[in-house]
């Protein structure tokens, strides 16, 4: 029985589930050590803060991420034990739940972790598709999604079945890590959806292993304020023209697009360059490379009907050079801070759907829009005005708000 309900913590340990503090450990991410005192604070998942004090009793052991029990752990010291490194202090909290006295501290480093997760992100990125849910059928258990590459969009089907492990954001969440257990019956048309599995011999069906899915709110605006002492982004949103408020938490990825006459060396970045496979010129999806200060004009829909990972659909499975993907683009842009954002710039943020439709807590934004929305707008038939910037978002099947583990 304690070797099963130790897996069960070293389960939720080595996923970033949150158990948080109980009867006979404490698990979170260490945030100081007194090597003094022999004491470590830790922080929760849920934001807790616990000390552990270690004695010479105390024993060490380095465990890897995605173990399940201690048998292929090590034996380390407290001197192996550093800040940021995610540590369960095994002994009997105390009734504030505020301290433990570790009669035994199994480690996960902080570079294990990162490794760990950036292996996810890349099977995530190798095997996986993203898109917005158009339709639902619950009798034969298959969602259809639009996926979109700049080559065009593509409706792929994904049928559902008793293996398949499903999880939703929460209304008040940002993070991967944090969604939790959900069913076929919790999805919703417009749902923003990636999913973790394979092709098959059908271009436009996916078999899918994992899906995460949440309802999004994504809209663009113009920087009118910031606030770097509240994290807050305050500016005029492009469709609706209202004032709106972004909350930008530590958890919030924020990106640059670059401007358009860097379009043409960020996609021969990705294999599209000049020479390149499929002949592309360096636009994406085969587009023609825009003019200095111009915008890059759409390529043709493909025709036949390419689907994921076929050559230029960019889909899951796609490798480099053999097709495009729009939010693969996205989120392989340069990370940024909330310093390198400025009035005037446009940006595009992507949030939960809140309380407060006039506030919104990003999940990613990306900064120097003005690109990206010329992309993404329809284009206006002879003697029609020009649409609104912001007029293509909501077609567009940007799904950045689902980030990687």
């Amino acid at each position: 029985m304690k070797t099963f309900l130790l897996a069960i913590a070293l389960a939720l340990f080595t996923q970033g589930g949150d158990p948080g503090i109980a009867a006979k450990h404490a698990i979170g991410e260490v945030q100081t050590i007194d090597a003094a005192t022999k004491q470590i604070t830790i922080k929760t998942d849920a934001g807790s803060t616990v000390s552990v004090t270690v004695s010479d009793k105390t024993t060490y052991k380095r465990l890897a991420p995605g173990e399940q029990s201690l048998a292929s752990a090590t034996d380390i010291t407290f001197a192996d034990v550093a800040e940021g490194d995610r540590i369960m202090a095994r002994g009997t909290v105390a009734e504030d739940k505020k301290s433990v006295p570790a009669l035994q501290v199994i480690v996960m480093t902080k570079g294990d972790l990162a490794k760990k997760q950036e292996a996810e992100r890349l099977e995530w990125r190798r095997r996986g598709i993203l898109g917005v849910i158009t339709s639902l059928k619950p009798d034969a258990h298959e969602i259809t999604i639009t996926h979109r590459t700049m080559g065009g969009s593509q409706a792929i089907v994904l049928p559902v079945s008793d293996k398949t492990e499903m999880r939703r954001y929460a209304p008040d969440s940002i993070k991967f890590g944090d969604a939790k257990p959900s069913t076929f019956n919790e999805l919703k048309v417009g749902d923003q959806l990636r999913a973790l599995g394979d092709r098959t011999d059908d271009p436009l069906r996916f078999n899918p292993q994992k899906i995460v899915t949440g309802s999004f709110r994504t809209v663009g605006g113009v920087v009118t304020a910031i606030d770097p002492a509240t994290g807050e982004i305050k500016i005029n949103e492009l469709e609706k023209k209202t004032p709106l408020t972004i909350v930008i938490k530590q958890d919030a990825v924020l990106r640059r697009f670059p401007p358009a006459s860097e379009m043409g060396a960020m996609m021969g970045g990705f294999g599209r360059g000049p020479g390149g496979p499929g002949g592309a010129s360096g636009a994406p999806g085969g587009a023609q490379p825009a003019p200095q200060g111009g915008q890059a004009q759409p390529a043709a829909k493909p025709q036949g009907g390419g689907g994921p990972g076929a050559p230029g659909a960019g889909g899951p499975g796609a490798r480099p050079g053999g097709g495009f993907n729009i939010n693969d683009m996205l989120e392989r842009l340069p990370i940024i801070s909330l310093a390198d954002v400025k009035v005037g710039d446009t940006i595009i943020v992507s949030s939960t759907q809140g309380v407060d439709p006039t506030r919104l807590t990003a999940i990613s934004l990306v900064a120097g829009a003005d690109t990206l929305l010329a992309m993404l707008a329809p284009r206006p038939q002879p003697g029609q005005a020009t649409p609104n910037p912001a007029a293509g978002l909501g077609s567009s099947g940007i799904t950045f708000g689902i980030g990687l583990p």
